[in-house]
């Protein structure tokens, strides 16, 4: 989780190894970091009722990275009418829900799709 996220339910994506450069990372790494992008999706569809999603990379300083040296890819979810005047009028943020209550419903989307995928006994 984003701990100052740009919307609720903002999520990084992050590979084990420590890089700044995606050319360096192996296949392996790319596919595992494109599934957790894609089960991070699917958690926040299931906690949020997300509509859409903003997914990218920011690489390097002039490109906005807050991490310079460690590649991470943000999932940001967005629904039709979620943003307002309040950030061109006041440069504030205003987030209709805490980190705690959205770890909750993601913990309970990750329970929910975990006995999707067990067998039936």
């Amino acid at each position: 989780m984003n701990r100052y996220p740009y919307a609720v339910g903002h999520l990084m994506a992050v590979p084990y190894r420590k890089t700044a450069d995606i050319s360096s990372l192996g296949e392996n790494e790319i596919v595992e970091l494109w599934n957790l992008v894609t089960h991070a999706q699917a958690l926040l569809r299931a906690a949020t009722n997300a509509q859409g999603f903003n997914v990218g990379l920011n690489l390097g300083e002039c490109a906005g990275a807050g991490i310079v040296d460690y590649l991470h890819i943000h999932i940001v979810p967005r629904w039709s009418g979620d943003t307002n005047f309040m950030p061109i009028l006041t440069g504030t943020r205003m987030l209709s829900e805490g980190l705690r209550a959205l770890y909750d419903k993601l913990m309970e989307a990750q329970s929910k799709i975990e006995a999707q995928l067990r067998p039936e006994t």
